[in-house]
């Protein structure tokens, strides 16, 4: 296989492989093993880098190394390639495939994996809007539980910031419950708000 075509081979099966996200190391290395020894390309994988050729090796060394080299280079690009975007930059650039692999498993559980986790369930949180496929004591529900679970991974979200997140995923419709939000001089807590949300949720249906 020439070296052009073994990089489309490699960008093709890439994109049938689950992305790594710091918490699906199992599933991701299954996928990964698979796809490489479907290319051939899993010598690297397997064994460790061999010893450096001279003018003494033979065609059977010198034919291993090239394989590894291959294997190596092009088991390392699918591997980065199938890392989300979430973690990728937590992910320190390697060498050889076999130690990546080694560390890419020792920290699936790890620090760089909960804050990879945090940071996207803070985006989630952040972005979430309402858009009436559930109710909105549901809807609130969930973005109070996106929270409860930041909290637990030791990043407490602000009550004035759940508020407003919890404000900003409002639709059009609510435009006028938001107004009359911000005129008035004591806020509520995000219970009480919770508590207005859903009335005015009947209150719209009933127009």
């Amino acid at each position: 296989m020439e070296p052009a075509s073994s990089c489309v081979s490699i960008h093709s099966q890439a994109a049938s492989i689950v992305k790594y996200n710091g918490l699906n190391f199992a599933e991701w290395h299954e996928q990964i093993q698979f796809h490489l020894g479907v290319l051939d390309l899993d010598l690297a994988l397997l064994n460790d880098k061999p010893v450096a050729i001279n003018d003494n090796s033979s065609d059977d060394d010198v034919a291993f190394h090239q394989a590894w080299e291959k294997s190596n280079k092009l088991s390392l690009m699918l591997m980065r390639m199938t890392l989300g975007n979430n973690i990728k930059s937590t992910i320190p650039k390697f060498n050889s495939a076999k130690d990546m692999l080694k560390h890419v498993e020792e920290n699936s559980h790890s620090e760089c994996a909960d804050k990879a986790q945090a940071g996207t369930l803070m985006s989630k949180l952040a972005n979430m809007k309402f858009d009436g496929s559930c109710s909105m004591h549901d809807h609130v529900t969930e973005m109070l539980s996106l929270a409860a679970k930041l909290k637990s991974m030791g990043m407490d979200v602000n009550a004035t910031f759940l508020v407003q997140f919890i404000l900003n995923s409002l639709p059009l419709e609510y435009e006028t419950f938001q107004v009359n939000y911000n005129s008035i001089k004591d806020k509520w807590n995000v219970f009480e708000l919770h508590e207005m949300l859903t009335r005015e949720e009947t209150r719209l249906k009933r127009q």
